[in-house]
């Protein structure tokens, strides 16, 4: 299959598909208790945005690799988690709403912390001063169409025609995972193409301290939402909102032409990428047993 056909085609109607079929779950009532009692929201975000950097820069400055994959290993915690999350978050019954929100903010919120924190890794690991510009229009237009419009138009026909919304969610149950496996597995074929090199040794260096990241990252997401005593789906939803980053936003920003264009840098978010969502459902049903 084209690379190009399919991340500029398939790729975003699939996504779309994916979060118009997560949409059909949720109501205005879900949001609304997310704006009465925020503090799921305000805890993730701060996890994300703050705490997720520190320890990936922690793990960079005590590891011995190459700074390239150092940086890569700071890109990745700096690129927080989109449709992946959101749809661990439904297959697990966690609050999906709260999950969603999260994402819609972090859209905005990357335009300004991912330049910077990219930016402080560059000159502390290479010396070296690179600005990464996130168009904002183009940012807005992708969240639009792939994010809001779908989960909108979910959202309606949930409010408006609960009936279809509830047969129609049946049948997504069945699809959905079938459809998130084609673009999980399709993007991993894409990316071995884009990089065809032999490149197991750096594979198996950096694996170890990816792993850790995710496991701490969803540890603290844990650990945070029962010291603040949330509920059983917003527990849920923060390990594995905090826990997933965006992979395929982290491999084009180190890899792409447009942005750092460094092979080297894209490594940490390609092994990341391939086990994530595998470690996220395990340690999700873990959660959902520790749960109260």
């Amino acid at each position: 299959m084209d690379s190009l056909v399919f991340s500029k085609l398939l790729l975003p109607i699939a996504l779309s598909m994916l979060m118009f079929g997560i949409g059909l779950s949720l109501t205005l009532d879900d949001f609304r208790k997310i704006a009465g009692k925020p503090r799921g929201l305000f805890a993730g975000l701060v996890s994300q945005m703050i705490v997720l950097p520190f320890i990936a820069f922690l793990i960079a400055a005590s590891v011995q690799l190459p700074p390239e994959l150092k940086v890569g290993i700071i890109i990745i915690a700096v690129c927080p988690g989109g449709a992946t999350s959101n749809f661990i978050t439904y297959i697990l019954r966690g609050n999906v709403a709260l999950s969603i929100s999260i994402t819609i903010v972090n859209s905005f919120l990357i335009l300004v912390t991912i330049p910077a924190l990219v930016h402080i890794a560059l000159v502390w690991q290479m010396g070296i001063g690179h600005t990464v510009d996130l168009p904002l229009g183009l940012t807005i237009l992708k969240m639009l169409y792939i994010t809001l419009l779908p989960i909108s138009a979910g959202i309606y026909i949930r409010n408006r025609h609960q009936k279809i919304a509830l047969n129609l969610e049946k049948h997504m149950r069945y699809i959905l995972p079938l459809l998130f496996g084609f673009i999980y597995v399709v993007a991993i074929l894409g990316s071995r193409q884009e990089y065809p090199e032999d490149v197991t040794g750096l594979y198996t260096s950096v694996l170890p301290w990816v792993v850790l990241l995710n496991i701490a990252a969803m540890s603290i997401g844990f650990l945070l939402s029962r010291s603040l005593r949330l509920q059983k789906g917003d527990q849920i939803s923060l390990t594995v909102e905090i826990g997933i980053q965006n992979s395929a936003l982290a491999i084009t920003i180190a890899g792409s032409a447009l942005f750092l264009d460094n092979y080297l840098m894209a490594v940490p978010a390609i092994v990341y990428g391939m086990f994530t969502f595998i470690s996220a459902l395990v340690f999700g049903f873990l959660v959902k047993k520790l749960s109260r």
